[in-house]
């Protein structure tokens, strides 16, 4: 029998989304694997949209956060508020910032973030029931709200956000990109990707890893 994966996605875009090849590659991992997946978003408005052309802040404009990941989606995505923990077998957060922004306020609040209560209740559902969870990129960060203290994970080797990770409570282990932490006993599966990827076949190394992991644990 396939896998059920839930591919939780926070807009479209490294700067104010979800990291674009971050996503594919998740997606495709799964779909490789013979996975049947379901994307989920929640249905809010973006933190702020940014031109990623210059990185600036587009004064003015507003984007739905479940709007943009459907373009991620081809479409097919559903409300993070409706994901039922008894319908997955795991799930997996790729990175970009708006798991930063929109996931959580880790890029305002830093270290004494919080995590949006739709995600908060799925992934510690998850957890609850024994389910693997896989985060990447600066996703992450919400290792230590989600899980609670001692639960191992990593973003690579940045030590600021390595120091914020272990106040809220959490062990941060440096990784190279081509690898992956896994805390066994939380069954998380960590990978840096893109905050140390510097080329796509980078990222893909690492989020392939993660993704056979997590389902050897479903």
């Amino acid at each position: 029998m396939s896998k059920r994966v839930a591919v939780v996605l926070s807009g479209c875009g490294v700067y104010d989304g979800s990291e674009i090849y971050e996503s594919v590659i998740t997606l495709l991992s799964l779909d490789q694997a013979g996975a049947e997946v379901q994307c989920f978003a929640p249905d809010i408005e973006q933190l702020h949209v940014i031109n990623h052309v210059t990185g600036e802040v587009a004064e003015g404009e507003t984007r739905n956060v479940l709007v943009e990941a459907a373009r991620l989606a081809r479409g097919d995505i559903k409300k993070l508020a409706e994901a039922n923990a008894d319908d997955f077998d795991a799930v997996i957060l790729p990175g970009g910032f708006g798991a930063a922004k929109n996931l959580s306020d880790f890029a305002v609040q830093g270290a004494q973030l919080s995590v949006r209560e739709d995600l908060s209740n799925f992934i510690r559902a998850m957890h609850k029931s024994g389910k693997p969870v896989g985060l990447m990129c600066i996703a992450p960060v919400m290792s230590g709200v989600l899980f609670g203290a001692g639960v191992k994970c990593t973003v690579g080797d940045n030590p600021e956000i390595a120091a914020a990770i272990e106040s809220t409570g959490a062990e941060h282990r440096t990784c190279g990109v081509g690898d992956i932490c896994i805390d066994e006993k939380n069954k998380l599966v960590t990978t840096p990707a893109y905050l140390l990827a510097g080329r796509i076949s980078e990222a893909a190394t690492g989020i392939n890893k993660l993704v056979d992991a997590v389902l050897a644990m479903a």
